[in-house]
């Protein structure tokens, strides 16, 4: 037994070295810039406009890569500012144009002629730009020469806005070739040995981890103890648990918005996406990685701690299972094969950019393998949700299948006490959730629209803005910054039950039209509160419970977790026949003490 403790704290320190090293990884960062890149980045005119301002950004060798991404940005503010100077248009041209008209009425043949008389690719430009925003104008009466130059100038205003989106390099532009620029710029010891570093950075403290968790086996019993969790600095809103969820914050928030500062970290990953996929790793693939990692080694943790309950241990291998293959290795597979990547798990409207245009047109080239995952995709959300809710709940996707709630019920198991069971709690949650999902269909209705009908606006708003606005808030800020880095603030299930759409569509018909029930025996409960205390989608159990009432909230995952800690065998998750009768399989009944 001692020697098992000490391998205990081995675990923890070697598990410690290895998180810091991953960490350090950051910093252990050197670039030098190669003028050949950059000419394959930018292009051969935009690389000679560049080379005439003789910046000296190639004979640094930088050690920061803050001021290396810094210096590297700079390059496209030039870039955009040379561009925009060069095809603007002089807003005098309107009052030209309207000289040109007779009358109050616009003549569309007054524009070309307003133009120099050059084939410049510039001057063709505007001249398509201008002819194309005033189409609408042809042969239109205006009250006045000063209101048809007041329309003319603002549609110069309108081309000259969009120089940089169409000539220029966007902001989401910019960040893409920043990122691929940084990433191969990298020539620090990292770049030159990444399979070393991962085994250093990610082998280490997944060995310490397992180092950490095997010896339970013999040291501690199985299940939830209650001891000490809410004195717990890690487990209770205390100084660890908030630097974890700080490095979680931040590390979504480099990663949506500021990935060339991650390279490092991509680059020690390109070795394992190399071998899958065929391709150098992205933020994307480095970010599926240590995903599916977390769940796989947190996997085993949960396995260890609930391994007196057959149903957590079956229902933990089935999301380390569909994480690793459906979400991770066969996706890589599919691109290696020159077929669309695709989560066959995932469906919408959690997966919100399903019927994004660029999507619907990957999988209609894509051919009959793209046709299938089209139809598969829609299957899924149209039959398979109502079918597989009204017989299992929605505990089938949420805690068997699911990403979010694989990563939820692993990585996030240590924080379900934290979810808040209060009155005011459920309120908001109802009104989130379901919002979430009326927003998600009215943005994809919008986005179909756009598909169909060329037409951009709805209703006066444009279809882009919706789905940019909700990618960002929900996709991003929602589900990810808020979603994980929350769980040592505010458990677990935060996106689950305050955000996701699906959870919110499964969660309908399991309220309404689902066999499947919690089901108690008030008379044997006695109220010590555990089964509440454990809900990581903050329903009072126990008041169910000493009701003797089913449990019948729409957020319940199914999770188990209430029978499983309950040391009464009070709960049971249970399945009702067709005779109206509640059975009880042998994987999903009660998983108490007592068994």
């Amino acid at each position: 037994m001692k020697s098992l403790k000490i391998i205990h704290k081995v675990g923890l320190i070697v598990f410690t070295i290895g998180f810091f090293t991953f960490l350090s990884l950051f910093f252990l960062s050197k670039f030098q810039l190669d003028q050949s890149l950059l000419k394959q980045e930018l292009g051969e005119s935009n690389y000679e406009i560049v080379e005439s301002f003789n910046l000296d950004i190639y004979q640094n060798e930088y050690q920061s890569q803050f001021s290396f991404v810094n210096d590297v940005k700079s390059i496209f503010d030039i870039l955009n500012q040379k561009i925009q100077s060069d095809y603007q248009i002089n807003k005098s041209l309107a009052e030209e144009i309207v000289n040109r008209n007779e009358g109050n009425t616009f003549d569309e043949s007054t524009i070309a002629s307003s133009f120099e008389k050059n084939d410049s690719e510039v001057t063709q430009w505007q001249l398509k730009q201008f002819q194309d925003y005033t189409s609408w104008m042809s042969g239109r009466e205006f009250d006045s020469k000063t209101e048809m130059k007041s329309q003319l100038e603002k549609v110069i205003s309108d081309v000259n806005n969009s120089i940089i989106s169409q000539k220029g390099f966007s902001d989401n532009n910019v960040k893409n070739t920043v990122f691929s620029i940084v990433k191969q710029s990298h020539s620090a010891i990292i770049a030159q040995n990444p399979l070393l570093w991962l085994l250093l950075s990610i082998g280490i403290p997944i060995l310490g981890a397992l180092l950490y968790l095997l010896p339970r086996l013999r040291t501690e019993s199985a299940g939830i103890k209650n001891d000490g969790i809410f004195h717990s600095s890690l487990k209770n809103r205390g100084w660890i648990g908030i630097l974890l969820g700080s490095f979680l914050i931040g590390f979504y928030i480099f990663l949506y918005w500021f990935p060339e500062y991650m390279t490092s970290w991509i680059i020690i990953v390109d070795p394992v996406s190399e071998l899958l996929s065929g391709n150098p790793a992205s933020q994307w693939f480095m970010y599926g990685f240590l995903y599916t990692l977390a769940i796989l080694v947190m996997g085993i943790r949960m396995i260890l701690k609930y391994r007196h309950s057959p149903y957590q241990m079956v229902r933990t291998v089935s999301v380390m299972f569909f994480q690793l293959a459906f979400a991770f290795v066969i996706p890589e597979i599919l691109v290696r094969l020159n077929q669309p990547y695709m989560d066959l798990k995932n469906m919408w409207p959690l997966d919100y950019d399903f019927f994004f245009d660029y999507q619907l047109n990957e999988k209609i080239e894509a051919g009959t393998i793209g046709i299938f995952m089209l139809g598969w995709g829609i299957a899924l959300f149209v039959i398979g949700v109502p079918v597989f809710t009204y017989l299992y709940g929605k505990r089938w996707y949420c805690s068997w299948v699911c990403g979010c709630g694989g990563l939820a019920e692993t990585l996030g198991d240590p924080y379900r006490q934290l979810s808040d069971k209060s009155l005011g709690a459920w309120k908001i949650e109802r009104w989130m959730v379901h919002s979430v999902l009326v927003f998600a269909v009215l943005m994809t209705a919008a986005v179909l629209y756009t598909y169909f009908s060329g037409n951009s606006n709805v209703l006066g708003i444009s279809s882009y803005q919706i789905r940019a606005v909700y990618g960002f808030g929900v996709g991003s800020v929602f589900s990810g910054v808020i979603g994980t880095g929350f769980y040592p603030l505010m458990g677990n299930r935060v996106w689950c039950r305050f955000g996701c759409p699906l959870a919110a569509y499964l969660g309908i018909v399991q309220r309404f039209k689902s066999r499947f029930r919690i089901t108690t025996n008030g008379g044997q409960c006695i109220s010590c509160g555990n089964c509440s205390t454990y809900c990581e989608m903050g329903i009072d159990v126990r008041w169910y419970a000493q009701r003797g009432q089913n449990v019948v909230r729409a957020s319940c995952v199914g999770c188990g977790v209430c029978s499983s800690v309950c040391p009464r065998g009070v709960l049971n998750l249970e399945n009702r026949d067709e005779d109206g009768r509640f059975n009880q399989p042998s994987l999903i009944g009660n998983d108490s003490f007592d068994k």
